[in-house]
């Protein structure tokens, strides 16, 4: 944890000793209206989208789960390289940024999309392995209720 606030540090001290640091204000201003008015409800939709498909099943809360989670993380991903996804490729900034990280900026797009893409696909496997793991272990999928639950509802049934 100190070797990432001393790298967040580092990034920080390189970022606003740059001529450009409103840039970065900006930026960091942008994407945190940015998640909080657009990615929040669209996370909110996603997960009510599913919940009504899964209603009155017994794992429409799991389910929900495995939709949501990379869906808050390739919201995430986007927020963070949203200013590398929107350069235009042949642009001037799309020009500097690869002059000086010698990297190519047009490749950022196709790897959130990758990514996000990978993530729901290994949401959707670990779904389907621990259906067939319940299945097959002969389990309902109903939570497991604690002692003092089962009692009661014993006693209520007893009454």
């Amino acid at each position: 944890m100190v070797a990432s606030f001393a790298l967040t540090g580092y990034a920080g001290v390189r970022l606003l000793a740059d001529a450009q640091w409103p840039l970065v204000v900006v930026w960091f201003v942008g994407a945190a209206l940015l998640h909080d008015l657009v990615l929040v409800p669209l996370y909110t939709v996603a997960a009510q989208a599913v919940a009504r498909v899964t209603a009155g099943t017994a794992r429409h809360r799991a389910w929900t789960g495995y939709v949501r989670v990379p869906a808050a993380l390739s919201g995430l991903l986007l927020l963070v390289w949203w200013p590398l996804i929107s350069l235009a490729p042949g642009s001037a900034a799309a020009a500097h940024y690869t002059l000086t990280t010698r990297l190519p900026s047009e490749v950022f797009w196709v790897r959130w999309l990758l990514i996000s893409a990978g993530m729901f696909a290994l949401a959707a496997l670990w779904l389907l392995v621990r259906t067939l793991h319940t299945w097959h272990s002969g389990r309902t999928g109903q939570p497991r209720l604690g002692a003092a639950t089962a009692r009661r509802r014993r006693r209520r049934a007893a009454k």
